[in-house]
């Protein structure tokens, strides 16, 4: 299939009743008008939502595609050992213009004996925070199952629950299990295990457009949940010019943020993954194989684990996600 170079992908919308049409007015989505996407999946495997590529010879092939012909050479030989043609990540960016339901993910153990699927662990990065909004992360203090079922049952749910003010460039860690919500006036940018497993339990008494409450899952939810997840919600960054700054960091992603101007030169070689990189602000070039790949606010590129050195050019100021997953045991 050729040689492999920095990937784009079309992006998959999704229409949500609390979304908005952010995505497509600020961050060059081309989605149609007239609905509320909540969602752009920039690179996915989830069955039902794999990503294809749109650039390059690649053009047309899917991500399962890809690994299946490429293996190791586009993910990285930990990464192809431990995940297998699964591509393990899955990138959204979101737009909240209502707030979400309050919802938890189950963990690994969790989801494969009831689903057969991964568990999910994510997390935020803020890209707009509008009217000073506000979001939901773990409780404000321990709680037993029970106190946490009168509370629900009573009305009374925020009462534990821990509520955030929320700026631009705030982070967010949601480990599975983490009880959580995002706000009513906030887009953000989401990196997270490959899984669209969601248990959902209050929705904020909301109705669709033919007057149904959605769906809830408590019963579900009971088991997933950390009832003693009380600390260590929030990171608020300090970055630093041509310097990346660590965001997040645990076995299944390692995310940093790079802020830059002009050149700024990447050096992979000491790891053993793909690296995918979402503009959040600005505009820049990227240069290695394959010749010149600009790169615009809002677009999500996914650079091959062959792929050792990068020079990167901001044509402005400009930030992105850095995304890799670390090897096993390493810090």
């Amino acid at each position: 299939m050729g040689q492999l170079y920095p990937l784009k992908f079309e992006p998959i919308p999704h229409e949500m009743i609390w979304g908005g049409n952010s995505l497509q007015k600020y961050y060059n989505k081309p989605f149609p008008g007239g609905k509320n996407i909540g969602e752009s999946w920039e690179i996915s495997a989830v069955p039902g939502n794999i990503s294809v590529v749109a650039n390059g010879h690649l053009k047309g092939n899917n991500l399962k595609e890809l690994i299946e012909v490429y293996m190791d050479e586009l993910v990285g030989e930990e990464v192809f050992n431990r995940f297998g043609v699964e591509f393990p990540l899955l990138i959204k960016l979101i737009d909240a213009r209502d707030k979400l339901s309050v919802q938890v993910h189950p963990g690994d153990e969790l989801s494969a004996r009831r689903h057969n699927g991964n568990g999910k662990t994510e997390m935020w990065y803020v890209l707009a925070a509008e009217n000073e909004p506000e979001l939901i992360s773990g409780f404000n203090r321990k709680v037993s199952s029970g106190i946490f079922m009168e509370k629900l049952n009573s009305g009374r749910l925020l009462d534990i629950l821990n509520v955030e003010k929320v700026r631009e460039g705030d982070v967010f860690f949601i480990p599975s299990g983490r009880v959580h919500a995002i706000g009513k006036g906030i887009i953000l940018a989401e990196i997270q295990q490959t899984s669209d497993i969601t248990y959902r339990i209050y929705d904020w008494d909301r109705v669709d457009e033919k007057g149904k409450p959605r769906e809830l899952h408590i019963d579900l939810a009971m088991e997933a949940i950390d009832f003693e997840d009380c600390s260590d919600f929030k990171t608020t960054v300090k970055r630093k010019q041509n310097f990346p700054v660590l965001l997040a960091d645990c076995e299944y992603f390692t995310t940093q943020l790079l802020t830059f101007r002009k050149d700024l030169v990447r050096d992979y070689s000491l790891i053993d993954s793909f690296v995918i990189y979402l503009c959040t602000k600005g505009e820049f070039i990227i240069e290695c194989n394959g010749g010149p790949l600009t790169v615009q606010k809002g677009e999500t590129v996914l650079i091959p684990s062959s792929i050792q050195d990068v020079k990167l050019t901001g044509k402005v100021e400009s930030d992105l996600l850095e995304v890799y997953i670390r090897q096993v045991g390493l810090l």
